[in-house]
């Protein structure tokens, strides 16, 4: 593995897609982390014209100077997997990306798959916890910085960090905020993670809800 003491020689592959996942990618690479690729959803058609648009994530990512790689899958798709693994990552950073990571995958970095989720695991599991949060009329989310596993955001937890929710906050202001304090709470984090000085937490299972 490279020299955990410096950003630099710390590989990572970031994933991510919509613009929410923005702050968490600048955050690593203003850090001076070596980000060896950026993998995003693929292009779509989008807007009244139904133009071919890319993802904010792979938008930056080329302004950056950063390869991007757009697999449809990473379940189904041998090559995709073999490129991954090719890259050699230290370590595995995802925003928001969209897409199921096997567990060939999930066990390739020696600091494992780090995985940003808007809410205080292991409360509001799953797909909507941001809208199931305020429909619910909860006074309080956050973020959980939690190393994935096989499960659906059933992994350990690194760290966590609580915040009241605004009475005029809806799901695509306070999704926004919450990966700000997510970008935030990983670049504190990821150094002692790669120090050995944080041991992960597994999650409370008596206390487990599902989002749909």
């Amino acid at each position: 593995m490279s020299d955990l003491r410096d950003p630099s020689k710390i590989r990572v592959v970031f994933m991510g897609t919509p613009d929410v996942a923005l702050p968490v990618l600048d955050a690593l690479s203003n850090e001076g982390y070596q980000i060896i690729g950026v993998y995003t959803r693929r292009d779509r058609r989008a807007g009244r014209g139904r133009q071919m648009a890319e993802s904010p994530v792979k938008t930056l990512a080329l302004e950056r100077g950063i390869p991007v790689f757009q697999p449809a899958s990473l379940r189904s798709d041998e090559a995709a997997r073999a490129k991954l693994i090719e890259l050699n990552p230290d370590v595995i950073v995802v925003a928001a990306y969209g897409l199921f990571l096997p567990s060939e995958i999930l066990e390739l970095p020696p600091l494992g798959c780090l995985n940003i989720h808007p809410s205080l695991l292991p409360r509001h599991r799953g797909p909507s916890p941001v809208t199931t949060a305020i429909l619910e009329g909860d006074a309080e989310t956050g973020v959980s910085l939690m190393k994935l596993d096989e499960g659906m955001d059933s992994g350990p937890i690194l760290a966590q960090r609580p915040s009241p929710i605004g009475e005029d906050e809806n799901t695509e202001s306070l999704t926004s905020r919450l990966f700000e304090i997510g970008s935030q709470l990983l670049i504190k984090i990821l150094p002692d993670w790669a120090d050995d000085k944080i041991n992960a937490v597994p999650q409370d299972d008596s206390r487990v809800t599902i989002t749909r």
